[in-house]
């Protein structure tokens, strides 16, 4: 049936002529934008995903730049840690120099503050759009990640780099009211013991040796003193306790050992002297060869201690110095001050960011060598076994107190505290200053070497960010970016069935035409 009315066909071309025209549209759109997913109406879902990609995109650019900022500030305090190294080495040929005797320790002095002063400017300048991790304590963060998690939260994760001081200063003491006692991690030789209070005296500890009874002939002693035997035989029968102590004596005063001295009294008694500073005397006797009767020489007393009446004794004369021991049970904290007063002056060294007792051992040797004390000398003794810090502390002069205490709430002391007291213009202080100059070029080698790690890291986690920000940028353009090859090859297809539509509908508009022929 044929209508003027309603023209079906022409209906049917119509509406194929306008989805044809649609998807010609999307394909044009498609090949003007670039994308086949350009707005939410086009997919909805990879539209979102694609955003928020988008998004993480954007942050991480920013997070490379922080890294190109944080990755450039740490190679300044790097290049400035290394400097100051490669100066105080310097300076630690100078001082060996000025060991010599016949050198002008003057001016080895005035080459040395140069290098202090030099040391000081580098210190200041290290720093990078005014950030300076050379000096102070307070660790800093570095924007490194954005971790998104499954729920859609996203967590900043940072890298931490912990600022190295190379600052000369002394920091401030912790002793005082209102905060924690930590005099307990000070020990004295007994383990576990606290240290009170002692006396650097230059009295020198004893051994005493003892002789008695008569010696037949062939009776035998021998007695050794750091790592030398001098030994006694009776020639003849009836020889008497004197006759051994004055032939031993003379053997061991002709030993000629340093810092120890062989003298007698008048009970047939040979007194061993040691003023070592820094160690021990081992003795021993042997008296196994006296036929006549044991014990005819035996080791009264070491260090005012009894030891017997055997055949065969040894011991150690101990130390001159004073020693103080750190606990092995406990770390030092930031800002643990650890103080030794002697002869009513107090010293201290205040602990910084992950430092040991052995830091603070050799902080409080460099802050006592510092004030340059008449006759007092230092030294610092790690246990090979235990890894236990110790000072030693020795006095060659007059008598003076000692006394210890510790407490937190103190402001760290510098990397290169100590520095500004290097003097080598008397033999006691060129000899302090070869010992706290290796002190102090550890401290900025670890500087340097923390440094380096740490820029490293940042290097590292740099070059993954970008790589990263490509991956995401090509995971991106998969979901939303159009394929031109094939939305070209599209449109083609769409144009050739776009003028087949019109044709079509012009010819079903030509249908009506044929009714007109009915009236004629």
């Amino acid at each position: 049936m044929s209508s003027i009315l309603t023209n079906n066909s022409a209906m049917v071309a119509l509406q194929t002529l306008k989805s044809i025209n649609s998807k010609l549209a999307d394909a044009q759109s498609e090949i003007s934008t670039g994308k086949r997913v350009e707005s939410a109406k086009d997919n909805s879902a990879l539209w979102a995903i694609s955003k928020v990609m988008e998004s993480d995109v954007k942050g991480f650019k920013a997070i490379s730049d922080s890294l190109s900022l944080g990755e450039s500030t740490v190679a300044v305090a790097r290049q400035a840690s290394e400097t100051v190294s490669d100066l105080l080495t310097e300076i630690k040929g100078k001082i060996v120099a000025s060991q010599e005797q016949n050198v002008d320790r003057e001016k080895i002095q005035t080459d040395i503050d140069a290098l202090r002063d030099q040391i000081k400017s580098v210190i200041g300048a290290a720093q990078f759009n005014g950030l300076n991790l050379v000096q102070g304590t307070e660790a800093i963060d570095i924007l490194s990640s954005l971790d998104r998690t499954g729920s859609g939260t996203v967590v900043a994760n940072n890298i931490t780099i912990d600022r190295q001081d190379l600052s000369t200063d002394a920091g401030t003491n912790g002793v005082g009211t209102g905060g924690t006692d930590l005099s307990g991690q000070i020990l004295d030789a007994a383990a576990g013991s606290t240290y009170t209070t002692g006396t650097l005296s230059a009295t020198g500890n004893t051994a005493v040796i003892e002789f008695a009874g008569d010696w037949d002939a062939n009776d035998a002693t021998s007695i050794s003193v750091g790592g030398q035997t001098v030994s006694y035989t009776s020639a003849a029968a009836d020889q008497t306790a004197t006759n051994a102590r004055d032939a031993l004596l003379s053997s061991l005063q002709a030993l000629d050992l340093d810092n120890v001295t062989f003298t007698s009294n008048s009970t047939n008694q040979i007194v061993v002297t040691s003023t070592r500073p820094f160690e021990g005397l081992a003795l021993s006797m042997d008296d196994s060869s006296v036929t006549s009767g044991a014990g005819n020489s035996y080791i009264e007393t070491i260090n005012a201690v009894a030891t017997g009446n055997t055949t065969t004794e040894s011991g150690t004369i101990d130390q001159r110095a004073e020693e103080i021991f750190f606990t092995t049970g406990a770390s030092p904290a930031e800002g643990n001050s650890y103080q030794a007063s002697i002869g009513g002056t107090a010293y201290f060294y205040t602990a910084g960011k992950n430092e040991t007792f052995a830091d603070v051992a050799r902080g409080l040797k460099t802050a006592i060598d510092s004030a340059g004390l008449t006759g007092v000398t230092t030294q610092v003794a790690i246990d090979a076994t235990t890894g236990q810090a110790s000072l030693k502390i020795d006095n060659s002069g007059t008598d003076l107190a000692l006394a210890t205490a510790a407490m937190d709430g103190g402001e760290a002391s510098g990397g290169l505290f100590g520095l500004d007291a290097l003097d080598v213009t008397t033999n006691a202080g060129a000899d302090a200053a070869l010992d706290n100059i290796e002190v102090l070029i550890d401290n900025s080698i670890d500087a340097a070497a923390a440094f380096g790690s740490a820029q490293g890291r940042i290097e590292t986690q740099g070059e993954f960010i970008s790589k990263l920000t490509d991956s995401l940028k090509s995971g991106i353009g998969t979901l939303v970016d159009a394929n031109m090859e094939e939305a070209s090859a599209r449109l083609q297809a769409l144009q050739v069935q776009q003028q087949l539509g019109v044709q079509a509908l012009s010819i079903a508009n030509q249908a009506p035409q044929s009714i007109l022929a009915l009236f004629r």
